[in-house]
């Protein structure tokens, strides 16, 4: 699959990255490689790029979009884990690391991953396709509670108690599969009046997906350890469209700081 989609505040980033020819950059978002290809084109030959990403599909369109750029290394693996990833490489430090968080455009364009409420397709969500833990058995597994709790939390949905409630009573009929089973218990559960701040399904989908990939603990750590291996003058960009992507990214770069983390003249890009 193609990347179709412009990549968020491109611009931006190439310009917060300040990229060096001769550089080492480490995409942690790969995706279809769309800020990646920005990225590459300002290498050189001794420069390199390491993109990461957990998804594998996501590394085979990232690869085609990237077939003419010999420099490039790609790792299937979880940006979480970016001190391993490194240490596997033999690489000690890099000029500069992106984060592009949440879910992809290209995971959104394939409808049949279940991360978009549009269509009919089976629950699935998972970033990585090797985990266990899929949207489906959330849904149909988690006590009432939790998953009210989650809808809440992760999807800052007002309805999220009701919506766990009628999830709860309608798997016990039978299990919910599929995507659009799960927006048709949605919609019914939220008031018609209050279906208007875009699709009503968003919410929920949105934090079943941060459960099911565990997107918000671990962040928090990713960012000091991304700070710990960047080079003397490195540059961290992140982009987030969640608050708690955005309070935990903040909060480690204010810990990052209160602890002297930060080298001379190291300079922290947050988007």
């Amino acid at each position: 699959m193609e990347f179709k989609h412009k990549p968020v505040m491109l611009n931006e980033c190439i310009q917060g990255l300040n990229i060096k020819p001769n550089g080492i950059y480490l995409d942690g978002t790969l995706g279809g490689a769309g800020h990646s290809k920005e990225i590459v084109k300002k290498l050189n030959k001794e420069g390199i790029l390491i993109g990461v990403d957990r998804d594998e599909e996501a590394l085979i369109a990232a690869k085609k979009n990237l077939e003419q750029y010999k420099n490039v290394i790609y790792v299937h693996d979880n940006h979480d884990n970016i001190k391993q990833i490194l240490e596997k490489l033999d690489i000690k430090k890099v000029d500069g690391i992106l984060l592009d968080l949440g879910v992809s455009s290209y995971q959104l364009d394939e409808k049949t991953r279940g991360f978009s409420y549009l269509g009919e397709n089976e629950l699935d969500m998972r970033m990585d396709k090797t985990q266990k833990l899929t949207a489906k058995e959330v849904i149909n597994t988690y006590k009432e509670e939790k998953l009210a709790d989650i809808i809440y939390e992760y999807g800052e949905e007002k309805f999220s108690r009701q919506i766990a409630k009628r999830i709860c009573n309608q798997r016990k009929i039978k299990p919910i599969e599929t995507t659009k089973e799960l927006v048709e218990i949605i919609e019914k559960t939220i008031p018609k009046s209050k279906q208007k701040d875009g699709h009503p399904a968003k919410r929920t989908f949105q934090a079943i997906r941060i459960e099911v990939n565990n997107e918000i603990e671990p962040l928090y750590n990713t960012i000091l350890n991304s700070i710990e291996v960047l080079e003397n003058g490195g540059r961290l960009c992140t982009i987030t469209f969640h608050s708690l992507e955005d309070r935990a990214v903040k909060n480690a770069m204010v810990k990052a700081t209160r602890k002297m983390y930060l080298p001379k003249r190291f300079t922290i890009l947050y988007m």
